[in-house]
C-alpha cells in the first residue's frame, strides 16, 4: 500500500534527521487552467513559504471552502419586519456561538481556548447591540451584521497589537453568521475521504482547532505568520505546518503534492519514487524524536544547556517533568494580563514562587514586565499608543511609573529566598548604557544576577559596552528580527521578513555570541528560533551558551543537536553569514550540517 505521508508527533519545529535536498532556483513550467479557478503544473514545480512546523508529507491537496458574501440587498425593511429580522440574526448569531462552544468542548488546550473565546465573541452584547441598533433603523440583519464587523475592526486596528489580531476571528464570525442567515452551508474544511494535505488562503481559529491530525498531514496556508492561530494550534497538534506561501493558489485540488516543511516548500509533480522514501525516513526520525531522553549534547560530546520558556507555575510543573534543564524565560507579563490594578509584593511573589519551586535547584531567569505592544496590561500600558511596538513597552515604562520596575524586583527577591537554585533576572527593551548599569545596580542590589534582553538593534550594536555591566545577556530574535527587518511580527504580509533566518538577524546574533565568548558572559537566545532544529545548530556554533524554548520542543531541539558535531555547528554558522537571504541561509547551514 502507498505510504502518502508522515506527519510530526512532536510539536514546536521538530528536525528532519534525514538528508534533505537544498532548495533549487524555480523555473516557470507551462501551465494549464482548469475549470475551478486554480492551474494545473505540467511539470515538477516546487513553491516556498515560512516554515512553521518541520515535518514531511506526500498526499491530495484538499483546499479549504470559503463562503464568499454576496452583494447584499440593503433595501430599508418595512418597520413591521424590523422586529421579525432582530430576531433571525440574534437566532444566527446563537447558532454560531453554540457551534463553536460544542468545538471547543471537544477540543483539548489551545484549540479549546481559541474556540471558546471566538463563541464568546460571537455573543458579544456590544456587537450584538450595534447590529440590533442598525436593524432597528431599516438595515436588513446580513447587512447591518457586516456594516458592524467592518466598524469594530477599524476599531481594533487602530488598537493594534493583540486588538488588531481579533478581527481576523471577527470577520469569520460575521461570515459564519451571514451564511447562516443567507441558509448557505457553513463555511471551513472540508469532509476529508482521505488524508491530505490542507490548503488555504488563511485559517480561522475555528477551523484550525478542529482539525483531525489523522486526516490533516500537513498544512499550508497564503497568508499568516509564525505567531498565528494556524501557527499555534499547528503547533500544539504537531501538524507539518508552512504559512506566507504566496503562490499557493497554483495548487489544484486533489493534486499530489509532496511538502518540506523543514525547507518551507511544496513540490506538485514530484517523482513518486523519490518522494517516499523520504517520507518513511521522516517517520523514523519522529520515531527518534519521541524516544529521546537527554540530557541534549553534541555527537562530539559537548553538552548543550536546554532551558524552558513558560509563564505560570503550571506550565513551570509541566516543563519540569520533562527534559528542560531549567527556565531560560519566565514571562511575567502573561500572569497579569487579566489583572485590572497592582498587584500587592505579596501576591507577586507568590507568583514567583509557583515557578521558582518547580526547578529548586536550577537556574530560573525571570524576565521583569514586557507589558505593553502585543501584551498590554491594564495597570503598566500606555493606552492608544499610534505604534506601540515602537512605543513605551518593557523598561521603558518605568519612565511612567518607575515604581512598577522596582516593586517587581523586589517581589522577585522576596520569591527567590524560597529558591535555592540559580535565580537570575533580565530586563527587556534596554537600549542604551546608562539604562544598563542602572538596571544592573538595582537587580544586584537585591542579591540577584543582572542581566539584560537583546532585542533591540541599539543593544546587539553596543553589546561590547553593555556586557562590560551585564552578568549575562539573552537574545529575543522574536523581537530582535521585527527590529532590524522594520517589520512588524504581527503583520501577516510580512512574515518573509519576520523570519529568524534572515542574514542581516544571523549577523547581529553571531556579533553578541562572539563578544559574549571574548568576556566570558553567557549569551542565551529565548526567542522562536531557539525551537528550529536546524537553527538551535547553528546558534551553538555562533557560541550561544543556552537555548529556551517551549518545553514541547525540546526533544526535537535535542536530537537534531545530538546528530552534529560542534565543528558542523561552526561550519554551518560560517556559512549562513554569508547567504543572500532566509531560504538560502536554511540550504547552507542544512549543507554544513550534513542534511544535504
Amino acid at each position: 500500500m502507498e505510504l502518502v505521508a508522515a506527519r510530526q508527533q512532536q510539536s514546536d519545529h521538530q528536525p528532519s534527521l534525514i538528508p534533505l535536498d537544498p532548495p533549487k532556483s524555480e523555473t516557470l513550467l507551462p501551465v494549464r487552467f482548469i475549470s475551478t479557478g486554480k492551474v494545473i503544473m505540467s511539470t515538477e514545480k516546487t513553491i516556498y513559504g515560512t516554515p512553521v512546523v518541520n515535518g514531511l508529507a506526500y498526499a491530495p491537496a484538499a483546499w479549504v471552502s470559503r463562503f464568499q458574501i454576496p452583494k447584499l440587498d440593503a433595501t430599508p425593511l418595512p418597520e413591521s419586519e424590523r422586529e421579525t429580522e432582530t430576531t433571525r440574526f440574534d437566532q444566527a448569531a446563537a447558532t454560531v456561538s453554540a457551534r463553536l462552544a460544542a468545538r471547543a468542548k471537544q477540543a483539548v488546550g489551545t484549540a479549546s481556548d481559541v474556540l471558546a473565546a471566538q463563541s464568546e465573541l460571537s455573543a458579544d452584547p456590544g456587537y450584538r447591540q450595534m447590529v440590533h441598533q442598525a436593524i432597528k433603523a431599516g438595515t436588513p440583519a446580513a447587512v447591518a451584521a457586516l456594516q458592524t464587523t467592518e466598524k469594530f475592526c477599524a476599531m481594533f486596528e487602530k488598537a493594534g497589537g493583540l486588538m488588531a489580531e481579533r478581527t481576523t476571528d471577527l470577520r469569520d464570525i460575521c461570515t459564519r453568521v451571514v451564511a447562516e442567515l443567507l441558509g448557505e452551508p457553513e463555511p471551513g474544511v472540508p469532509q476529508l475521504r482521505e488524508p491530505s494535505v490542507l490548503l488555504a488562503d488563511d485559517l480561522a481559529p475555528a477551523d484550525t482547532a478542529g482539525l483531525n491530525p489523522e486526516m490533516i498531514l500537513a498544512l499550508v496556508t497564503e497568508q499568516g505568520g509564525s505567531t498565528s492561530h494556524t501557527s499555534i494550534i499547528a503547533r500544539q497538534l504537531g501538524i507539518p505546518c508552512i504559512v506566507a506561501m504566496r503562490e499557493l493558489g497554483c495548487v489544484p485540488p486533489g493534486e499530489k503534492v509532496f511538502v518540506d516543511a523543514s525547507l518551507g516548500s511544496l513540490t506538485l509533480g514530484a517523482p513518486v519514487h523519490e518522494v517516499l522514501p523520504r517520507v518513511e525516513a521522516d517517520v523514523r526520525a519522529r520515531e527518534a524524536i519521541r524516544n529521546w531522553a537527554g540530557p541534549a549534547r553534541l555527537a562530539s560530546g559537548e553538552e548543550v544547556e536546554l532551558l524552558a520558556n513558560v509563564q505560570d507555575g503550571a506550565g513551570a510543573q509541566k516543563a519540569a517533568s520533562g527534559y528542560a534543564q531549567g527556565v531560560g524565560l519566565f514571562r511575567t507579563e502573561l500572569c497579569f494580563l487579566d489583572s485590572t490594578h497592582e498587584p500587592t509584593l505579596d501576591e507577586q511573589a507568590a507568583v514567583y514562587c509557583e515557578v521558582l519551586t518547580a526547578f529548586p535547584n536550577q537556574k530560573v531567569v525571570t524576565r521583569t514586565l514586557d507589558s505593553g505592544s502585543d501584551k498590554p496590561i491594564a495597570w503598566a500600558t500606555l493606552e492608544q499608543e499610534p505604534n506601540p511596538a515602537l512605543g513605551v513597552r518593557g523598561l521603558r515604562t518605568t519612565g511612567l511609573n518607575q515604581g512598577l520596575f522596582t516593586r517587581q524586583l523586589d517581589a522577585i527577591a522576596a520569591a527567590s529566598k524560597q529558591h535555592s537554585g540559580k535565580n537570575w533576572v533580565m530586563v527587556p527593551m534596554v537600549s542604551t548604557l546608562p539604562e544598563v548599569k542602572w538596571v544592573t545596580k538595582l537587580i544586584r542590589e537585591r542579591g540577584l544576577v543582572a542581566g539584560i534582553m537583546v532585542e533591540v538593534p541599539a543593544a546587539a550594536i553596543m553589546i561590547d559596552h553593555f556586557l562590560e555591566e551585564v552578568d549575562f545577556v539573552s537574545i529575543g530574535t522574536n523581537d530582535l528580527t521585527q527590529y532590524v527587518m522594520a517589520a512588524d511580527r504581527m503583520n501577516a504580509n510580512l512574515a518573509t521578513y519576520t523570519d529568524s533566518w534572515q542574514p542581516a538577524v544571523l549577523t547581529l546574533i553571531a556579533r553578541v555570541a562572539r563578544v559574549g565568548q571574548e568576556k566570558g558572559k553567557p549569551v542565551g537566545v529565548c526567542g522562536e528560533a531557539a525551537a528550529d532544529p536546524v537553527l538551535a545548530c547553528v546558534l551553538i556554533g555562533m557560541g550561544v551558551t543556552s537555548l529556551s524554548m517551549a518545553a514541547t520542543a525540546i526533544p526535537g531541539v535535542g536530537a537534531q543537536l545530538g546528530a552534529v558535531t560542534l565543528d558542523q555547528c561552526q561550519a554551518a554558522a560560517a556559512v549562513v553569514l554569508q547567504a543572500a537571504d532566509a531560504g538560502d541561509a536554511r540550504a547552507r547551514a542544512r549543507r554544513a550540517l550534513g542534511l544535504r
